[in-house]
């Protein structure tokens, strides 16, 4: 039996994954889609959103990426669940393997495999995202309009998502571990012309407190020096402690910057690697937003037919679940 070499392969199921396959699918390029034990990406745990063109009632983020699901299996995308455990990216065909035991060949792959916030790992924090807990100001700050609100974190990432909240919360304190903060001098002293941020030094959040589907009234802070533990009121809580990247099955192979997201050609989705392009968080450390992810999907799917036709490699016989 010959084994099927698909035409093209995406790696996540995001707003950058689906969007990759729409585009795809619609080329004839019959796309196989693996989206993961988890599906769906980090519009998974978002409730409501209302920065996505097209919804001015605004739609929960697991109904959205539903709906691109829906529109890349009436293209004909084959959705394969589970998660990749390996790649083989040496040579083409490249090699994709799912579960540890099922392989799948392909001629051109395009990686939308995202990244995610770190979090602080408490149960609460867990139960609370998304009804109060947030990891994304830019994504919900409109909901804490006339709201306190909590920053934890220290660096540039929590100054800059404190400085946005302040457009509505009455009041933003950034949470810090340390004495002084890690951001950088300018958006230091941005943060501390600005009337609307305190700060809590040397100090950690141990619990959140809020009923169990929210809202958030409060969180139990802890302070490093002294030991001592104290209850404070807030609406809301934002995590600002950085992202990590999906790419740890990448490393050796592509070429990753030195916070491990893959490196694409500027203003292109394509990597070192001929015939491999990367979209959405995975390569993204700046804006990370549903709407710029589906862009370089589709941007990743344009270029993935460009290769193809260009090598002479795009056919439309690769069917089939692979060996």
């Amino acid at each position: 039996m010959t084994e099927s070499i698909h035409n093209v392969i995406v790696i996540g199921s995001g707003p950058a994954g689906l969007t990759a396959a729409i585009y795809a699918a619609r080329a004839n390029l019959r796309p196989v889609l693996i989206e993961g034990a988890q599906a769906g990406g980090q519009l998974m745990i978002t409730t409501e959103v209302e920065n996505f063109p097209g919804f001015p009632e605004g739609i929960q983020g697991p109904q959205l990426i539903l709906e691109m699901k829906k529109q890349a299996q009436r293209f004909d995308t084959n959705f394969i669940t589970g998660d990749v455990t390996a790649v083989d990216l040496s040579h083409p065909p490249f090699s994709v393997v799912v579960d540890g035991e099922r392989t799948y060949r392909t001629k051109s792959l395009i990686i939308c495999s995202g990244a995610r916030a770190k979090l602080l790992g408490l149960e609460s924090e867990s139960r609370l995202m998304g009804h109060g807990v947030s990891a994304c100001a830019t994504c919900d700050g409109f909901f804490f309009r006339g709201k306190e609100v909590f920053v934890v974190g220290g660096g540039d990432t929590a100054v800059e998502e404190a400085t946005f909240l302040t457009r509505f919360a009455t009041k933003v304190t950034l949470v810090h571990r340390r004495d002084k903060l890690r951001a950088s001098k300018i958006m230091q002293d941005r943060a501390a012309r600005n009337p609307k941020i305190d700060f809590l030094w040397n100090t950690v959040v141990v619990d959140i407190l809020g009923g169990e589907s929210g809202p958030v009234t409060g969180a139990v802070l802890k302070n490093i020096k002294s030991g001592e533990t104290s209850q404070k009121k807030t609406e809301g809580l934002f995590v600002a402690i950085g992202h990590e990247p999906n790419t740890a099955l990448f490393r050796g192979q592509l070429e990753l910057d030195d916070r491990g997201y893959i490196r694409t050609q500027p203003g292109t989705p394509r990597t070192n690697i001929s015939g491999v392009f990367a979209a959405g968080d995975v390569q993204d450390p700046t804006y990370r937003q549903a709407i710029t992810a589906a862009g370089t999907g589709c941007m990743a799917a344009m270029e993935a037919e460009r290769f193809l036709e260009s090598a002479g490699l795009e056919n439309g016989s690769a069917t089939g679940e692979g060996h």
